[in-house]
């Protein structure tokens, strides 16, 4: 059944899209920190596997509630990896050492990405497509991924 929320359903169809592009960022920002919680090593260990586990946890929440708002404004969420990989701006890394350093500095070049991408696209949503409330959405997305990002960068000083 269609949304009659008071925007034009091809002008939802574009909100849609987008916010599935995000919630394809998330999901591969989820795995990666998932990695990084199962496979770090090193001396820190354990502060740092706990800490990965607090960070995916918390995206773990947003991707459902990007699905849900999705799905909110009447269209169906993505939900396999395929379609995910092929809507992600990031990418799948490989290291040789599990360091603490190195999954920390990734996971924060990828927050940032995601941070860039949400601010570019507050006013997008707003303007463009008639969408205040996931204008709204997305800038609470954007402050969380700010607070994640900080607390990662406070680990590499």
């Amino acid at each position: 059944m269609q949304a009659k929320i008071g925007i034009e359903p091809a002008l939802l169809s574009k909100v849609a899209y987008e916010l599935s592009r995000i919630l394809a960022d998330e999901f591969v920002l989820y795995t990666k920190t998932r990695n990084a919680h199962w496979n770090v090593e090193g001396p820190d260990f354990y502060s740092v596997h706990k800490f990965f586990e607090d960070q995916y946890e918390i995206l773990d929440d947003t991707m459902d509630d990007i699905a849900e708002r999705i799905r909110s404004i009447g269209h169906y969420a993505p939900a396999t990896l395929k379609e995910f990989l092929s809507l992600t701006k990031l990418t799948e890394e490989s290291r040789s050492a599990n360091s603490s350093g190195g999954f920390i500095k990734e996971l924060l070049d990828d927050h940032e990405t995601v941070i860039i991408h949400l601010r570019e696209n507050i006013n997008r949503f707003a303007n463009e497509y008639q969408d205040a409330g996931t204008s709204d959405f997305i800038t609470g997305l954007m402050e969380t991924h700010e607070k994640m990002a900080w607390m990662l960068r406070s680990h590499l000083k």
